[in-house]
């Protein structure tokens, strides 16, 4: 007797949110951990983690990217900055050697004990490299550890030629020696940090006890040919990007974003056969786009990619609030990338994750990868300061649209308004979000998506995108009392830990 199973396919429903609807179990015949999560990024780049950073000021730079890498997705380094910064933040993740901290904090011996606790909060970690100048490249003259300063208050002027561990009591390593090899001096001298220096006793990395355990090997990480991490940036359309590419391209970005929240225009279009025509080995990922014909004109343009969504992040407000524009996600996911499949362009699900959970429905519908924003921000990796309010520890995190965001840099003004417009229309808000730590954490929950996966039945991303166009895999909406229902719920209290 064969039991016909209910429910719609994908193309039957008109997804919105996440917790719109849900997708029928298949039938299991492997391991939850057997799941394949290689996936698509452009033409020509694979992943083996289908997870991206966005391209925001306060979620990528080059500590976000290369995290975002050593765990086998990618970041993609904001623009909303100088050519030259951006330019520089990709150079950081391509010249990245495993486990050695090649920008840390330093400090000088004319700094103070206070201005070390001060930083202590801001970056939250102790054991800061003195030099001479206070730079790297300058001469290594000590290291403040929390066992220097454990008696002193937060404003405090003592200066730090009084209190350091100096010269003569360090142990250090030359330049050129291996990860494993540092990590021997550190276990052997049970010192918190080894300082790294050349032949002249000037500072060019540090690497740290505390490090150890997360500079295991990393077999996903995303590698080029020359062994590099991959690193993608985000551009504009505009005249005066020409001249960004030109940068990005030398600090050897594997990918580029062309970062527009509608990206079916000539401006897009021309950019995008500007840069097939001068760097043709540069992989281009366009949108964003909601609909086949935008995609049609993207895939027409050359593009390797594409960016789908409109206005769904959690702090931007184009959908509803400013544009009345765009297109529920999960139909925007499914249209697009059921027309760019026939092209071999991957799509690329932007906006409105929150939770793995998330992340599994927007692949469903037939995204390779997913970009995500404010699951990341607040982060050790995310760039911005930590700071407290009410005794909870917080960082800042803000939409492209913002009003922060385009009082920061002219190029976010060029990309949202116009030269004669006399009232500046906000696409996004401004916030906080509370501390969350080192997302080395909470990324490896990827194995999320696997059991996901796991449930349908699928042994890949690639047969869980087959079983939905054949349509196997399966999709029901959700009530409204399904989806209160489907979340925690009849408690009094209860703690939320997910790692």
């Amino acid at each position: 007797m064969v039991v016909k199973e209910r429910g719609d396919k994908v193309e039957e429903l008109n997804l919105e949110q996440p917790r719109d609807f849900l997708i029928l179990r298949g039938f299991i015949d492997f391991t939850a951990d057997e799941v394949d999560l290689i996936s698509a990024l452009t033409w020509k780049i694979t992943l083996k983690t289908p997870l991206i950073s966005s391209p925001m000021d306060t979620v990528t730079e080059a500590g976000m990217a290369i995290a975002m890498a050593l765990m086998g997705g990618i970041g993609f380094v904001h623009h909303n900055c100088t050519p030259e910064f951006q330019a520089n933040e990709v150079r950081k993740v391509k010249k990245f050697e495993q486990g050695f901290i090649a920008d840390p904090v330093v400090l000088s011996p004319s700094h103070t004990v206070g201005e070390v606790l001060e930083a202590e909060i801001q970056h939250g970690f102790s054991g800061i490299p003195i030099a001479e100048t206070g730079t790297m490249s300058s001469k290594l003259v000590g290291v403040v550890t929390s066992q220097d300063i454990d008696f002193f208050t937060g404003k405090d002027h003592t200066l730090l030629s009084e209190v350091m561990t100096p010269w003569n009591e360090l142990v250090v390593a030359l330049v050129g020696m291996t990860l494993k090899e540092a990590n021997e001096i550190l276990q052997h001298s049970k010192k918190g940090k080894l300082p790294i220096v050349n032949d002249q006793d000037e500072l060019v990395a540090i690497t740290a006890r505390n490090d150890l355990k997360k500079n295991q090997d990393y077999p996903p990480a995303s590698k080029d040919s020359h062994k590099q991490l991959l690193c993608g940036a985000a551009m504009g359309t505009h005249e005066g990007d020409k001249h960004h590419l030109d940068l990005l391209t030398q600090a050897s970005a594997d990918v580029t974003v062309l970062d527009s929240s509608q990206g079916n225009s000539v401006y897009q279009i021309a950019t995008v056969h500007h840069i097939k025509q001068k760097y043709p080995r540069l992989q281009v990922t366009g949108g964003n786009a909601v609909t086949a014909a935008q995609a049609k004109n993207l895939i027409d343009a050359g593009v390797d990619g594409l960016r789908v969504g409109m206005g769904r992040g959690s702090i931007c407000t184009t959908q509803e609030e400013v544009m009345a524009c765009g297109r529920p996600q999960g139909t925007a996911v499914y249209e697009v990338a059921e027309h760019t499949r026939r092209f071999g362009v991957p799509v690329i699900a932007d906006g409105g994750i929150q939770t793995v959970g998330h992340v599994v429905k927007a692949l469903a519908p037939g995204a390779s990868t997913v970009m995500t924003g404010s699951p990341l921000a607040a982060t050790t990796e995310a760039p911005g300061e930590y700071f407290f309010s009410d005794g909870v520890r917080l960082k800042k995190y803000r939409g492209t649209g913002s009003l922060d965001a385009t009082e920061k840099s002219s190029r976010s003004q060029k990309r949202h308004f116009s030269e004669g417009d006399k009232v500046k229309i906000m696409r996004g808000i401004s916030g906080s979000i509370q501390d969350k730590g080192s997302i080395q954490k909470f990324v490896p929950y990827h194995s999320g998506i696997q059991h996901g996966c796991h449930d349908f039945g699928a042994h890949s991303l690639s047969v869980l995108r087959s079983m939905m166009y054949s349509g196997e895999l399966k999709f029901e909406k959700k009530t409204t009392s399904a989806q209160m229902k489907g979340g925690v719920h009849g408690l009094h209290s209860y703690e939320k830990r997910l790692h």
